[in-house]
């Protein structure tokens, strides 16, 4: 009964979303047909050379997917996460994850209705979490890597190579993720881009500050002269140094990080050893209405303190 109950509230949320999704279409294609008519007017009907990104497979989920502006910063995190991910479906598996998870809610009546909804919301964010943790692991991976990058483009500058040939040579000698994007930079030297704009397009790619530096370094170098080589051994130096800074503040903030993570585990396994030992002590929780919302309240709070505790030890250098 449970199960067919879950069924039917996840397929009417998602047949209701669909309709949504339908009906907004309909007047977004109109608009956009009259906005595509006009533009072929002004270009003399030249048909479009470059194939347009699709957000999503589903043309429908697609064409709603552009008119909102929010889908620009998700492509870009997807991006940066080295994901084969589209919008459309991490917005799909979002609001399929969403709707699931509220399905199942409804069906305890003890829990209030403000916090089903709050309670889905978290488990739709749940996969775009995902995509940011992958993103922050690959961006600190590659911050790792960097120094001794420009210790090897310093190296092939002393020996006699340009700069483009150093950094295609680093692109097939080092491992992903930063011989991914030095061997994407290569790529667009070669399909005649200029070296400036590549290493530009790095830094769009690479949000860092190190990868900004480097590329106002080269910038700077190509237009004014003087050795390269050792603008990048300061660099690369600099780097270091700030990279052990940042190793020792985490060290000394790690503490508050266990202890936050003590606290936020500690009330729900004293529940946990409470119920094994003695089953029935805590069915008031459950049975009185008072002590549901006082519940209910406190695992908010609990979840708050959480987050604060984390946002008070993340210091940042």
């Amino acid at each position: 009964m449970l199960f067919l109950f879950v069924l039917v509230v996840f397929l009417a949320s998602f047949l209701l979303a669909t309709a949504a999704v339908m009906a907004a279409s309909h007047f977004l294609e109109k608009g956009a047909a009259m906005g595509s008519s006009q533009a072929r007017g002004k270009s003399g009907d030249s048909p479009n050379l470059l194939k347009l990104e699709e957000l999503s497979s589903i043309s429908i989920w697609d064409s709603l997917l552009h008119r909102f502006d929010f889908v620009e910063g998700m492509q870009t995190r997807i991006t940066e996460s080295d994901m084969n991910w589209t919008v459309g479906r991490l917005t799909a598996l979002m609001l399929l994850i969403g709707a699931f998870v509220f399905a199942i809610l409804t069906s305890l009546s003890w829990i209030p209705f403000w916090m089903e909804f709050l309670l889905a919301c978290g488990a739709a964010a749940l996969p775009y979490m995902y995509v940011l943790r992958r993103r922050s692991k690959r961006l600190e991976e590659f911050q790792k890597q960097f120094p001794d990058a420009l210790d090897f483009l310093s190296r092939s500058l002393r020996a006699g190579h340009p700069l483009p040939v150093a950094i295609e040579l680093l692109a097939q000698e080092d491992t992903p993720p930063l011989s991914t994007e030095m061997r994407k930079t290569v790529e667009e030297r070669k399909l005649g881009m200029q070296l400036d704009q590549a290493l530009e397009n790095l830094a769009t790619r690479v949000p860092i500050v190190n990868v900004r530096v480097f590329v106002a370094a080269v910038k700077l170098q190509s237009r004014t002269g003087g050795k390269l080589s050792e603008v990048l051994d300061g660099l690369g130096e600099s780097m270091r140094e700030a990279g052990s800074v940042e190793g020792e503040v985490k060290a000394l903030a790690a503490h508050g990080r266990v202890t936050g993570a003590v606290l936020t585990a500690l009330p729900v396994l004293i529940g946990l050893m409470m119920s094994f030992v003695n089953p029935g002590y805590l069915n008031i929780i459950v049975e009185n209405p008072t002590a549901r919302i006082v519940t209910v309240v406190c695992l908010v709070a609990l979840v708050a303190a959480h987050f604060v505790i984390k946002k008070i030890v993340d210091v940042r250098v």
